[in-house]
Parts: C-alpha cells; structure tokens; sequence
C-alpha cells in the first residue's frame, strides 16, 4: 500500500503488482523487455494507485525536457492556428509538449528563434521563419535541432517540410488561363527575395511567361501583412490606379478574402468580372460568399513529418533529408467551380 503521508511511489506500484521496480520503470518507459501479462499488471497498479511519474526525474535521466517549440509568425493566422494544432497532436502522441513562440515577422524575434537564444528549454523547434535569409537560418539553427516549415530558395534542402509553392502556383494560374482569363494580377508580393510569398509569385510569372503573357509592374501588388485588411488595401490600391484585371492570384486565403470584399465593395462580382484564388484552404474559404477556390497543403502531412524529424534530429543527431509533401487544387465559386453541396 502507498505511503500514508503522501503521492505514491514507484515502490507503492511494484509492491501491488509483486514485480520489481525495475520491471515498473521498464513498463513506464514503454521498453518491450516486459511480458504482456506483467504489463498489464503493472498497468492495472499504475491505474488503481494513481500513480504519475516523477517528471523531472525522467527528464534528468534521459538529459531531455521532452518540450518542443514551435515559432511561427502568427497565432492568429488560421493556417497558423491548424498547423499548431496539428504539431501538437502530434507532439503530444510521443509524449512531447509543445510551446509556441509568435514572432510576428519580426527579424530580431525570429534570429533569437534560430539561435536557440529564449528557447534553451527546449529539445528542439519547428520554425517558420519569413523574414530571415536562407543563410542566416541555416547558420543559426546549428544550435539547436531545427526543422524548418516553408520553402526557401533551393527547393526542399536538408532538415525542411515544405509544399511545392512554385509549381502550386503554376496549377493555379493553368486553372485560370484554362477559364479563359488572361489579365492576371498577383497580389501578396512581400518584397523579399526569399521565402513563400516570392516562390508563389515566381510561380505565377513563369505560367504566365509559359503562356506567352506578360506581367505588367502594376499586376504584381504587394502587401504589408497576409491578412484581410491588406487585402482589401490591395484591390483598392489596383482599382484606383484603373488596372485591368480578371483574375487575382493570392498570396494566402485571407488576402483572397479581403480582396474579395474590395471587389464587392466596388461593385463587381465574382467569378463573373474578376476571378479569385488562394492557398491554405482554410474554413472561411469554404463557408466566403462565393466559395473560395485554394491551393490546400496537406497539413497532417507537414505537421507529422515534422515531428517525426525533428524527434530523429534530437535522438540521433545529424541532418535529415527534406521532404516536399502533396497539395490539391480546391476549385470552388470563386473561379467559376460548382456551388457547395447542401449539408
């Protein structure tokens, strides 16, 4: 029986399941060196006792926290909301904590990220960095096992999850053209030569340039955040300077949303006059007035991958190969696809 005075002991559930305490400790620590029989003994002490580990002993046996830190730009951010939800789940499944960081885009916040510099805690981080170059996160992250989600330039390099962005954005300026539209705009231009915001708009250009169509300066719009205030900026800013356009290519789904709200506000109709695409295929997409067409990224698939490297990173050390993972074309109202089925 446990000790009257307090929580019980390792001690307390050997005692009940008339094994040793190695034999609990090894059933703990999920090793297979144990029949199933004592296992489900020990289990069933474990269970009637009460019994929870000594956390901060575990962690000093095995010189780990089991804590992983996930730094991406923003909490609010629906694709950001269910990509953490997901890492977590899955975090949680090889029994791992997960803190947040938000780093807001900030450069100074995202080098303290890559340096490990406020995140020591941890075993080691997924990141999402958008402003740091490829070579600034590449050196930095050397102090901590990194993975990193979002493309950089080179494709899928070592220790990174990514989708194809360019070749998604392709898919998506291929679906218009074949709608007949042909005046494209594409509107989330960051300014910065790196990252997904300038992979997706790489993309577009080279559909574009493919199809034998230009891309006038004034069809390529640039925006201060991904959310659905610069987009209706954004349409605004294209509206006023009188740009004729068919189509918009967004940068991310809530752009898409708010571009689609400047273009109602100003009268026109979509799909009708001007067509309007995303990516991320996030819920408000799919319940907008029309329905918004998006690329959708398999985030179960980046949040697992994810996990699942960054874990082998800490346990073995070394570099992991990148891994590029699906995505679909998702076309709905806005781009002239069905309307949603009734539910």
């Amino acid at each position: 029986m446990p000790a009257a005075h307090g929580r019980p002991s390792i001690k307390d559930v050997a005692e009940r399941a008339g094994v040793s305490w190695k034999t609990v400790t090894n059933v703990i620590h999920g090793r297979d060196n144990v029949r199933p029989q004592t296992r489900a003994r020990v289990q069933e002490a474990i269970d009637a006792l009460g019994y929870r580990t000594n956390l901060f002993a575990r962690q000093l046996q095995e010189g780990r926290t089991r804590v992983l830190a996930l730094a991406i730009p923003e909490t609010t951010m629906p694709y950001f909301g269910e990509l953490a939800t997901r890492i977590i789940e899955n975090a949680r499944r090889h029994d791992h904590l997960v803190v947040i960081q938000e780093t807001r885009g900030d450069p100074e916040r995202e080098e303290e990220v890559a340096r490990g510099t406020r995140l020591h805690f941890a075993d080691g981080i997924v990141f999402m960095p958008v402003t740091l170059d490829p070579e600034t996160v590449r050196s930095c992250a050397r102090a901590i096992p990194t993975i990193l989600i979002g493309e950089r330039e080179g494709g899928s390099e070592a220790n990174q999850v990514v989708i194809d962005n360019a070749g998604s954005a392709r898919e998506a300026v291929e679906h218009l053209l074949q709608q007949g539209r042909r005046r494209l705009a594409f509107v989330g231009s960051t300014g910065r030569p790196h990252g997904t915001g300038f992979l997706r708009e790489q993309g577009f250009r080279a559909a574009m340039a493919a199809a034998g169509l230009e891309v006038p300066a004034e069809h390529v719009v640039g925006v201060d955040h991904y959310d659905r205030a610069s987009g209706l900026a954004a349409v605004r800013r294209l509206l006023a300077a009188g740009t004729d356009v068919d189509a918009l290519v967004c940068a991310v789904d809530t752009v898409a949303l708010g571009a689609m709200h400047g273009l109602r506000l100003a009268g026109l109709r979509v799909p009708d006059d001007v067509a309007v695409l995303g990516w991320d295929d996030i819920e408000d997409g799919r319940y907008a007035n029309p329905t918004l067409t998006s690329v959708a990224p398999d985030v179960d698939a980046v949040a697992e991958a994810a996990v699942t490297r960054l874990l082998h990173r800490i346990e073995h050390g070394g570099e992991i190969e990148g891994l590029t993972v699906g995505h679909r074309l998702v076309v709905r109202e806005s781009t002239g696809g069905p309307p949603p089925e009734p539910r």
